[in-house]
């Protein structure tokens, strides 16, 4: 099988199974489709690993079209693949996770009378994810791009029948079409300046246009390439949650658990971070855009974790943290650590995917309870959830040896290296990130596993109708206990650990230091120096452990770790006080409200636009359009014909009178023409009228 040909399978296995899951499930039946789902995406992981390995072990990239989709004014718009190290990096990362998820799926949904159509939308997710990681071209990106989206929205909104979810999906869909706008404009000043849609073409044209300047305003101009990027990156701030386009993430929650881990974890909101690392060769030459993506991320970073400190329930405190760490790569982006970055995506997806199944899996065994608050004491009950539970979040606060500890302090050491003007605020932040990523973890992991079992206090069960209208039992009753997951289950959270363990030590040097990105990420290594000089400083895995102790990170996560201890197992009166004391002063209001962003967007820009609407439709539509022209011209009509109608008696007696009448009137005209009555003006207009060419 040639190279071409195992491409080409890799995004079409996963769509292959999607279809047939779709379109025939009800005929095939739950076996079947979930057969042939999972057997499309384990094709697919398995050749996207021997494409990992043949590019390791020397084999070329390949970049090349597929088919040509149309031409226009001697531009093409393809359909290509650019296969180098990045794109099989992410092609590795998203059908692993992608198939954890799907078999996850077997024993989460079991009960779920959409089960086929839930196996359909996950591999057509995976089928959009690889179709944009794979592209080799803005348009192919950007099918991908909306693609994700699309199948978000269908994720999302999976349970119809809950009004919340639907209202989630629907925020989702807007807020994303609004960095999608973005986006767009920003391809369309490539095709208009650069004359071409293929990244290689742009790439190797970027710095002839590094000084070409734009008028948007009149008397202001501005740079090009500072333009583009930053628009681009809008498209990007919309689907990796940035802010202030970040209010969708949260409430995407009201999708089932298994969409949770995909879509946050390894795919949808990664896709971002991807294009940005994809686009280092534009971004290298604007220093105002790096800026830009530097200050956004450190914003993210800081203060979405603050949002995780006050959630009870355990999906929101992992889509929070999802939130912080997207924030933390934005910010290796910004300081043209572009590697880094993408590290510590790969990294972040095992551990957040297995953090977000762990919950999924908790959530399981107390009967569909969510709030950590009814929890405690599970660690017993569910032995194999607790463990893969510690590993993510210790992975998660950056432990060292555990993954995310060498991606997130290598993302610490590039801020504290650049020179840039945000660099400074960008550098407190991720420092005081690490402290409340750390406390808001193990806050969620202490009262969840470890205290008092505080579901035998509750002694009731909460009678709720589920997402199919059917009353049933929500939550353990006085005499259930948790119990732990079946295989399927548990099975994806082992093999999600192992990675989380193990991936960064092992991965470390080859993707920051060993040249494993050679040719694909660029960098200005003479204005950004953040890579230079952490590699100077870099002296193998071990030693980057060794050095953590001298270091600030190490020790504030520690200090997270041991307040959560204190205020939830220890001290639960003293989280209490101070909670008391933040309402008094109105912080507790503020983050409750998510810093009013959605009152912002519901309330102000969502209302504005209903008002405006309401206006054109009431004034303009109703009014003028509808009362004015189209109402208004019939009743003129209708006047003139009512007036018309009264002379059409149907009486022969009336006409030949009105004949008479009217022949009278033409001897009179005529006979005043022939006789000179009518002034000079008049014989010019009878004359033009009968000899219109004289």
């Amino acid at each position: 099988m040639d190279m071409k040909t195992i491409y080409l399978l890799i995004p079409l296995a996963p769509l292959f199974g999607a279809i047939i899951a779709g379109l025939f499930g009800w005929a095939i039946g739950r076996r079947a489709a979930h057969c042939v789902t999972i057997g499309g995406v384990a094709v697919s992981f398995a050749l996207s690993a021997y494409v990992l390995n043949h590019l390791v072990s020397g084999g070329e990239s390949y970049n090349g079209t597929v088919y040509t989709w149309l031409t226009i004014n001697g531009i093409d718009f393809n359909v290509g693949f650019l296969v180098d190290k990045l794109t099989a990096m992410m092609m590795c990362v998203v059908t692993f996770v992608s198939l954890m998820v799907h078999l996850y799926t077997i024993g989460y949904m079991h009960e779920d009378p959409g089960y086929q159509r839930f196996f359909s939308y996950i591999s057509l997710f995976t089928f959009s994810m690889l179709m944009l990681v794979m592209a080799n071209n803005f348009v192919q990106l950007f099918f991908g791009w909306e693609a994700v989206g699309l199948v978000s929205y269908l994720l999302i909104g999976f349970w119809f029948k809950r009004p919340t979810a639907t209202f989630a999906n629907l925020k989702a869909f807007l807020v994303n079409r609004v960095g999608d706008f973005g986006f767009l404009l920003g391809i369309g000043l490539v095709l208009a300046y650069f004359g071409s849609l293929d990244y290689a073409e742009v790439f190797a044209k970027a710095p002839e246009l590094k000084d070409t300047t734009i008028t948007l305003m009149t008397g202001h101009t501005w740079s090009l390439m500072a333009v583009t990027c930053i628009l681009l990156f809008v498209g990007a701030m919309g689907k990796s949650a940035q802010f202030p386009l970040h209010v969708w993430l949260p409430d995407s929650m009201e999708g089932p658990t298994p969409i949770s881990a995909l879509i946050h974890a390894a795919t949808m909101v990664t896709a971002g971070i991807f294009m940005v690392a994809r686009m280092s060769p534009m971004f290298e030459l604007s220093d105002t855009a790096l800026n830009f993506v530097l200050v956004i991320g450190a914003i993210t970073a800081l203060f979405m974790g603050f949002l995780g400190i006050i959630q009870n329930d355990i999906k929101r405190v992992v889509a929070y943290s999802t939130l912080s760490q997207l924030g933390y790569m934005t910010v290796a982006l910004g300081v043209s650590a572009y590697s880094v970055a993408a590290f510590h995506l790969m990294t972040h997806a095992f551990f957040k995917a297995l953090l977000f199944l762990g919950a999924g899996s908790v959530i399981m065994g107390m009967h569909h309870d969510q709030d950590i608050r009814n929890m405690g004491g599970l660690r017993k009950y569910m032995p194999i959830t607790w463990i893969t539970s510690l590993l993510g979040s210790l992975a998660l606060i950056g432990t060292p040896f555990f993954a995310g500890f060498y991606s997130k302090d290598s993302i610490i050491e590039a801020v504290e290296f650049s020179t840039l003007p945000g660099a400074g605020f960008a550098h407190f932040a991720v420092l005081a990130g690490v402290f409340v990523t750390a406390f808001y973890s193990f806050r969620m992991y202490f009262l969840v596993f470890h205290g008092k079992e505080r579901w035998m206090q509750k002694g009731h069960h909460d009678h709720h109708h589920d997402d199919h209208g059917d009353e049933h039992h929500h939550g353990l009753g006085p005499n259930d206990k948790p119990h732990e997951s079946p295989w399927v289950v548990t099975l994806p959270l082992i093999l999600l650990a192992i990675p989380s363990v193990v991936i960064g030590y092992l991965a470390i040097e080859p993707m920051l230091y060993g040249g494993f990105f050679d040719g694909v990420i660029s960098v200005n290594h003479e204005s950004h120096r953040a890579m230079e000089m952490m590699k100077e400083e870099f002296h193998g895995p071990l030693g980057m452990v060794t050095h953590a102790f001298s270091t600030l990170p190490l020790y504030l996560a520690i200090a997270g770790v041991v307040a959560a201890y204190v205020f939830y197992l220890v001290k639960p009166s003293i989280p209490a006080a101070i909670d008391r004391f933040f309402s008094a002063i109105g912080v507790r209001k503020l983050l409750e409200e998510k810093y009013y962003m959605d009152h912002l967007y519901i309330n102000g820009f969502a209302a504005a636009g209903r008002a405006v609407g309401t206006v054109l439709w009431k004034v303009g539509d109703a009014l003028l359009i509808d009362g004015l022209l189209v109402n208004g011209s019939a009743k003129v009509v209708g006047f003139f014909a009512g007036v018309v109608r009264r002379l059409q008696t149907g009486y022969i007696y009336h006409y030949a009178f009105a004949m008479i009448i009217g022949a009278l009137l033409f001897i009179t005209v005529w006979l005043g023409v022939a006789l000179g009555w009518f002034g000079p003006g008049v014989y010019e207009w009878v004359g033009g009228l009968l000899y219109p060419q004289a």
